[in-house]
């Protein structure tokens, strides 16, 4: 395969994980559905999940993805780019979306293993407060579904936070391991050039 076929096989599945990370991201924000988590969150009483916060979808698997992938998408392609130089500068693109993909990946990962703010009960304080019961638990919630009824309100805000984070870690996996195959790819494209006929 040429290496500028290469960087095109690489860049159009980048546009949609871009596309899927942000959205995650951005519906996370809205627990149940409902703009009043949102809106009612504050520093003495959050009602937002803490990783929700940290941006993850929208800055390390959208923005640092998707100007590496607009940089690879251009080198598969007969313009400026498809040329041993712009190989070269895909090569520190595409660090840069490993870079924004093990943070995306990271905020993930936390995200599932303190699960999300609600207002619940927990084992030290019986009484329903807004807080992360399962903060503590090791991520055992995860596969103890009775852990779960200790949220009450959002409604169903485990299940909801579970999906949207195990999909935001899923395309940061996808999003690290494409960004690395550029980041060979582009080796080989700017010392074997890019099969376009324009070095």
């Amino acid at each position: 395969m040429c290496t500028g076929a290469c960087s095109k096989f690489v860049a159009i599945p980048l546009y949609v994980l871009v596309l899927v990370s942000v959205v995650c991201n951005i519906l996370l924000f809205f627990p149940d559905f409902d703009t009043k988590y949102a809106q009612d969150d504050g520093e003495t009483t959050p009602r937002l999940t803490a990783e929700v916060k940290y941006m993850g979808g929208v800055i390390g698997g959208g923005i640092m993805a998707l100007i590496p992938a607009i940089h690879i998408h251009l080198t598969g392609t007969k313009t400026c780019c498809a040329n041993r130089c712009g190989m070269f500068l895909s090569i520190g693109f595409a660090a840069a979306g490993v870079a924004g993909g093990v943070y995306s990946l990271a905020v993930a990962a936390l995200g599932l293993a303190n699960g999300p703010t609600c207002l619940g009960v927990s084992p030290s304080n019986p009484l329903p407060h807004w807080g992360t019961p399962f903060a503590n638990s090791s991520g055992s919630y995860l596969t103890d579904q009775s852990q779960w009824a200790l949220c009450f309100e959002p409604k169903d805000v485990v299940q909801f936070n579970l999906a949207l984070f195990s999909t935001l870690l899923v395309a940061a996996g996808l999003q690290i391991i494409l960004c690395s195959i550029q980041m060979v790819n582009g080796l080989f494209g700017c010392i074997c050039g890019t099969c376009s006929g324009k070095e």
